[in-house]
């Protein structure tokens, strides 16, 4: 039987093995600011209102994933606090609203930010504060550069990868084609044009592009400028547009008589976009793709989309099934749950970014098969293999075999 003072000397023996196991475990634990023992703080900018006011339903179907994902007990025993500021596309409103998010809300970090010249301009100030900028709705090139700039990494196909794929599928189909350009006159329009025009130099054949024109974001109409490409003789037109630009710039195509094959970026291929424009208008269009087409009824019983449509009735119900944009913003939530969810118990901002830098393979709900995300610490190219994709006027007819760059 153990006396009294042998027992006293067990129980602080006892008392020291669990003071050190509790501090050995609260030693586990780290956080910056935007995390604690029961909350994760994260943060995005996109277009609520304005020209580019219908991708605002990325922010929408943030809020509803997490708030979904809350009630079934969080993250690793945290709940997620999403908060979506309106940056009307605007780069000074995306600077005011993204400093609200990091020096008054005091986020872990941002995800899934919308448009190249917005979140240039908070491109520098974020890796400062060294607060990942992840999953970015753009593919700009200068999102692949972990050297200089680690925390950023964009979410979309880079878009001299589609540029190029698209380039290699013209001169298969058409070799000798001649090719009318519209293009947006910034960042991203140029990380379109010049990847293109260098593949169709190297092959060195016949395929040549005619005529090319730009067009800014706050022009209300690009009529004149579809006018004179149509007259160029072109039999192929690269439509290098997004949002109601695309729409307008189908529409017109069709209104000129002009019969091109037309070309045209992934992230303008969303339904609603071509809606706007008229479906039987888009009929013929090529483009990349690396996202089901929830509108198609083959995907009808995809157990992802399924999920979706689910999490869509129950908070989203003015949200149409086929909204193709709240579908991919779907799958970048669980892209970043699953970044937050690979973190543990070290939710700093070193942590967050390597973590998501190691996604490479992850396969995101709204992803084709064969599709999965292709970052590694030393490359932030997104998406590497890719489908080519035509547009029958109702459903996307997709490639057989993806196409890795």
């Amino acid at each position: 039987m153990m006396n009294s003072r042998n027992q006293f000397a067990f129980s602080a023996a006892m008392a020291g093995v669990l003071l050190s196991a509790a501090v050995a475990v609260a030693a586990d634990k780290k956080y910056d600011p935007g995390a604690s023992d029961t909350e994760i703080k994260i943060g995005q900018t996109v277009p609520h209102s304005g020209p580019g006011s219908l991708y605002g339903v990325l922010g929408r179907v943030g809020e509803a994933y997490f708030q979904q994902l809350n009630e079934k007990g969080g993250i690793n025993g945290r709940k997620v606090k999403f908060i979506t500021l309106d940056d009307a596309y605007s780069a000074p409103k995306a600077v005011e609203a993204t400093r609200r998010l990091v020096e008054q809300d005091e986020v872990l970090a941002l995800y899934g930010s919308l448009g190249t010249a917005p979140q240039t301009a908070v491109h520098k100030y974020l890796n400062s504060k060294q607060v990942p900028q992840l999953l970015l709705n753009t593919g700009a090139s200068k999102w692949n550069n972990p050297k200089e700039y680690k925390y950023t990494m964009a979410g979309l196909p880079l878009y001299p990868t589609e540029a190029r794929i698209l380039a290699k599928y013209v001169l298969s189909v058409k070799p000798d084609a001649k090719i009318a350009i519209l293009y947006q006159n910034d960042d991203f329009g140029r990380d379109f044009l010049g990847p293109f025009k260098k593949v169709l130099e190297d092959a060195g054949g016949k395929a040549k592009v005619v005529a090319e024109a730009s067009y800014d974001l706050t022009e209300p109409t690009i009529d004149s400028q579809l006018i004179n490409l149509s007259k160029s003789g072109a039999d192929v037109f690269y439509n290098i547009t997004t949002g109601k630009a695309t729409s307008q710039s189908i529409r017109k195509v069709v209104e000129l008589g002009w019969k091109p094959l037309q070309l045209l970026s992934a992230g303008s291929t969303g339904r609603s976009i071509l809606e706007a424009a008229g479906l039987d208008n888009a009929k013929g269009i090529v483009a990349i793709s690396y996202a089901k087409d929830i509108g198609s009824a083959k995907y009808a019983d995809d157990p992802d989309v399924k999920a979706f449509d689910e999490l869509r009735k129950k908070y989203l119900p003015n949200v149409a099934a086929d909204n193709s944009i709240a579908f991919a913003g779907y799958g970048q939530a669980a892209a970043m749950a699953e970044i937050l969810r690979r973190c543990g118990d070290d939710l700093t901002h070193a942590n967050v970014i390597k973590q998501a830098s190691m996604l490479g393979g992850f396969h995101a709900p709204h992803m084709l098969n064969g599709v999965s995300y292709s970052y590694t610490p030393t490359d932030y190219t997104s998406i590497k293999t890719l489908y080519t994709m035509q547009f029958n006027g109702k459903d996307w007819d997709i490639s057989d075999k993806p196409v890795t760059e």
